[in-house]
Formats: structure tokens, C-alpha cells, sequence
């Protein structure tokens, strides 16, 4: 289903409704983070799971293929406490 622009209003303390279709889409449920971010004039948001997805595609692009970030973070670690 493809959704477009809606309106809706802002409420006390800044609440704003995410219609069902939208929730939806995202795969939002009670009680879930989302992540805003703000572009200029608009707020973009996404579910915590995509922000996620997009976070390590990013991080992805600059580490070889086959290395484990958490077994250099350890690695690190272990040097760093061998040094002190």
C-alpha cells in the first residue's frame, strides 16, 4: 500500500497522532522508539529496527569483509589493559 502526505495536529506537550496506516507500515507498536531526526524543515522519523538496518549499512561500507567489529573492540581492549 503506498501512503502519502496526511495531516494531523500537534497536541499538548507536542503529541502527535501516527495514524494506523503509518504504524502500520512501520511495524510500530506500543511503547516502541523511534528515532527523529530534523532536515531542514521537516522531521524525518524512523522505527529504532530501520535506523538500525541503516546504521550498520553505513558502518558496513568501511569494514573489510570477514572482520568482526567486536572482536577488534576486544582485541583493543586487551592491549589497552595490558598497557596500563
Amino acid at each position: 500500500m503506498e501512503i502519502n502526505s496526511i495531516s494531523t495536529k500537534v497536541t499538548d506537550g507536542g503529541r502527535i497522532v501516527i495514524p494506523a496506516d503509518y504504524r502500520r507500515a512501520l511495524e510500530l507498536k506500543v511503547g516502541d522508539d523511534v528515532v527523529l531526526s530534523l532536515e531542514g524543515k521537516e522531521i524525518r522519523m524512523l522505527s529504532r529496527k530501520e535506523a538500525l538496518r541503516r546504521a550498520k549499512a553505513l558502518v558496513r561500507r568501511y569494514v573489510p569483509k570477514g572482520t568482526l567489529l567486536s572482536d577488534e573492540l576486544l582485541t583493543q581492549r586487551q592491549r589497552e589493559a595490558r598497557d596500563d
